[in-house]
């Protein structure tokens, strides 16, 4: 998400025994100082796609609640929907972004006008928008200088649209149904993380809920957030 540059030395992680997602300060800044280098095989994947294997192309994904599948935001078409959401209460109060549309606008528009490495999407239940998410590169991304950062970490990040789908699960169905569609077509991808604010615990629980676990806090700008990852290699145990 935009973050502002980093005032001091780089943010650390304290490991931590293992033990509705929020965007906050990390994923979707696309250019600039806190930006990381490519690699060799992201300039690659660049001429030959993107840098999360197109995301538009993902198939959908089976949950109890309905079939899910990510559409990749239009600003045209979505801007209305997105800044209603990010008006909510419950929504501002991590997100950061409630205002006039051009709030929503600038935040959406900074990933997709980047080099890929941030894509927004639509979460969209049978054929209903009902979510809004961040799937970004973690390793790219100035969270990597917080934790053992892993070529190809994806982040994610999550909001329901409508109240009435938090508390009831739908949250951490779709977090596990979004992290096996990163595990499935992003073959170079081991593990899939994300830094909800320590804060937000329905958030936390919704990722340990969806097979993730809980790895390290660690100090971003802004918050204290809970690093959670969901290993490839424990994917059909947790």
């Amino acid at each position: 998400m935009p973050i502002p540059p980093h005032p001091g030395p780089a943010p650390t992680a304290t490991p931590t025994p293992p033990g509705t997602a929020d965007r906050d300060t990390a994923g979707t800044e696309p250019r600039g100082d806190d930006t990381l280098d490519l690699r060799v095989d992201d300039f690659l994947a660049l001429l030959d796609g993107d840098l999360l294997d197109a995301v538009a192309s993902w198939a959908p994904a089976p949950t109890p609640f309905g079939g899910f599948r990510l559409v990749p935001v239009r600003l045209e078409r979505d801007l209305p929907l997105l800044t209603r959401w990010m008006n909510d209460p419950a929504v501002a109060a991590f997100w950061e972004l409630a205002g006039p549309a051009d709030t929503t606008a600038g935040h959406v528009r900074a990933q997709l006008e980047g080099d890929g490495r941030s894509v927004p999407c639509l979460g969209v239940l049978d054929t209903t928008p009902m979510s809004y998410f961040e799937i970004y590169r973690a390793d790219l991304d100035p969270l990597a200088r917080a934790y053992p950062a892993r070529p190809h970490d994806t982040g994610v990040h999550l909001l329901l649209g409508d109240g009435a789908d938090r508390g009831r699960g739908v949250g951490t169905a779709l977090l596990r149904a979004v992290a096996d569609l990163v595990l499935d077509h992003r073959p170079r991808c081991t593990r899939v993380v994300a830094e909800p604010d320590l804060r937000n615990t329905p958030s936390v629980s919704a990722f340990l809920g969806a097979g993730f676990r809980y790895a390290a806090e660690v100090d971003l700008p802004g918050k204290r957030a809970a690093l959670m990852i969901r290993d490839r290699s424990l994917r059909h145990v947790l």
